[in-house]
Order: structure tokens, then C-alpha cells, then sequence
């Protein structure tokens, strides 16, 4: 996702106050709305790896609570 990727006009509605302060603070809206969509769909692309993910994870843990980290004998600190 960069500035080429394909636009696509929506409607969108906003806290009017919101918009006044960051409109005189010289904020590009289009911008900064696009960059919180991006972080929110990151944090929620995050959540769902971890949920499909959660049984590996589990999996994991409990073989390094039972058995220590692989190789860790070679480890140097």
C-alpha cells in the first residue's frame, strides 16, 4: 500500500471539533486517516495471526517449560 495503490472515495463521518483542531493544526486529514486505518488493521492482522496460531504457540511454550531452550548450551551469555 503506497501512494500508486488504487484510491477509493467513501463517506465518512467525523467528530466535527476533531476535524476543526486538526484542520488548524494543518493535518492532512485523507493522510492521517489512512494511517490509523493502516496501524488498526495491522494490530487486528496481529490478533488473528495469534488466535489461528495460539495452539503452535502453546505447543511451544510447554516444550520450552519442560525442556529448556533448544541449543541453549551453546548460548554465550
Amino acid at each position: 500500500m503506497n501512494a500508486l495503490s488504487p484510491r477509493k472515495s467513501i463517506n465518512l463521518s467525523l467528530d466535527a471539533e476533531l476535524v476543526d483542531e486538526a484542520q488548524e493544526f494543518g493535518i492532512d486529514l485523507p493522510e492521517a486517516v489512512e494511517e490509523g486505518l493502516r496501524k488498526a488493521v495491522a494490530v487486528e492482522k496481529g490478533r488473528r495471526w495469534q488466535e489461528e496460531n495460539r495452539t503452535a504457540i502453546e505447543s511451544s511454550n510447554e516444550y520450552v517449560r519442560k525442556h529448556g531452550l533448544p541449543l541453549a548450551r551453546y548460548r554465550q551469555f
